[in-house]
């Protein structure tokens, strides 16, 4: 169907909508935020370090639980723990999802299964609040982003990675971070997961990015996968820094000369948390939902079907209000021709109306300088007018004065 042209138009005045963003800002602060992010390696790679130094922190948790069931096998505990943080008047609530045990065992081969369990747990659970009747109150524990934490021990992933990250990837926005960086090139893994074609998060791009925000992106693109050192503080100097000292100097984490954990939290704290959250809900979530509606015998083409019903319902509506905007304009135009019309049809009235008024008054007024003609004429004529020594005239003055005038 044809669309309809949106037509920008010029306020003439203030309005007053221009404020929505602050009000969404102001409800927003008023809520507080959620993130849940998981981290995901073996032991003794610095990923609860690495998550303290992220925001600059010791999480000490609020609460702390053990999410769903562990799978078939019991070598991968899943424990999640959950930390209210404040930022200049934000309220955060930050859920930190860890595996402890994962890798660490001589057969590992079931090892992730529980992990993308809890995963696809959260989402079921989520899935299920969405079918009560009261969706008021809905909790939403789904991973928005993942840490996987990959082990420097040579110039390969290893194939429990490969198989982890495959999956992962399908389920939850994975970010991959090399662990302790300066044992393992970035390129190097960046190729390996590109020949398993491994899908790994990057951060999206918008038309109305501004140079500056296209810039940063494109650094923090330029970064991934992101080789990092999670750090405690250390005096250099007599100046207190984040770092790790070595016998052969310091490793400054804020220095991106150093590592690429400044990147790191820039996309993941500062510049793309709701993005994570956003594809999250509307793409890895939904795409989940289908398969498991599939799975219980529901047909997910209906739902493919009711979109595409949806669409052509909306198009027929789009082009029924075309007609019917083209029908108002229409009876709107002979609505002003008639008008236009009768207002000329009134004038010529008027103008008819008024010329002959005119000639009445005309002919009333020569009727009028007629009779005042004919009365002027009829006194003129009367006797007493023709009669000399009545009126007073010149020839009477004469005659009284010979006969009756002294010598």
């Amino acid at each position: 169907a044809d669309q309809i042209p949106i037509v920008k138009k010029k306020l003439n005045g203030t309005v007053g909508f221009h404020n929505l963003p602050n009000q969404v800002h102001r409800k927003s602060v008023k809520m507080g935020f959620h993130f849940t992010i998981m981290v995901v390696g073996e032991s003794g790679l610095g990923k609860s370090t690495l998550v303290h130094t992220l925001f600059n922190t010791d999480l000490e948790p609020s609460s702390q639980s053990k999410d769903f069931v562990d799978g078939p096998t019991k070598s991968v505990r899943i424990v999640s723990k959950t930390t209210d943080i404040v930022e200049g008047g934000v309220k955060l609530k930050l859920t930190v999802i860890e595996t402890p045990g994962f890798g660490d065992f001589v057969n590992n081969e079931d090892s992730w299964k529980a992990i993308l369990q809890d995963i696809e747990g959260r989402y079921d659970a989520y899935l299920e609040q969405e079918h009560r009747v009261n969706r008021k109150k809905m909790i939403d524990t789904r991973v928005h982003a993942c840490l996987y934490f990959i082990t420097p021990t040579g110039h390969s992933l290893k194939p429990i990675d490969i198989e982890l990250m495959k999956a992962l990837a399908e389920r939850v926005n994975l970010i991959p971070v090399i662990a302790k960086a300066d044992m393992l090139t970035e390129a190097e893994i960046l190729e390996e997961i590109t020949t398993h074609n491994i899908r790994i998060y990057y951060p999206p791009t918008y038309e109305n990015d501004d140079p500056e925000g296209l810039k940063e992106n494109k650094e923090i693109v330029d970064r991934i996968p992101f080789a990092v050192i999670g750090a405690e503080n250390v005096v250099v100097d007599g100046k207190t820094i984040r770092g790790r000292r070595y016998p052969w100097g310091v490793v400054d984490v804020e220095n991106e000369d150093h590592c690429d954990f400044v990147k790191l939290r820039q996309m993941l704290v500062r510049t793309h948390m709701e993005e994570l959250k956003e594809f999250t809900s509307e793409v890895l979530y939904e795409h989940y939902r289908s398969s498991k509606l599939g799975s219980r015998g529901i047909d997910t083409g209906s739902t493919a079907k009711f979109e595409e019903e949806k669409l052509a319902h909306e198009a027929k509506m789009a082009k029924m209000e075309a007609e019917m905007k083209a029908v108002f304009h229409q009876k709107v135009s002979e609505k002003e021709s008639k008008l236009k019309q009768s207002e000329a049809e009134a004038r010529q009235c008027l103008y008819s109306r008024h010329s002959e008024m005119k000639e009445q008054l005309s002919r009333q007024l020569q009727e009028l300088e007629e009779k005042k003609r004919r009365l002027l004429a009829g006194i003129n004529g009367s006797p007493y007018n023709s009669n000399p020594a009545l009126n007073g005239s010149p020839a009477s003055s004469r005659a009284k004065g010979r006969g009756f005038g002294f010598k």
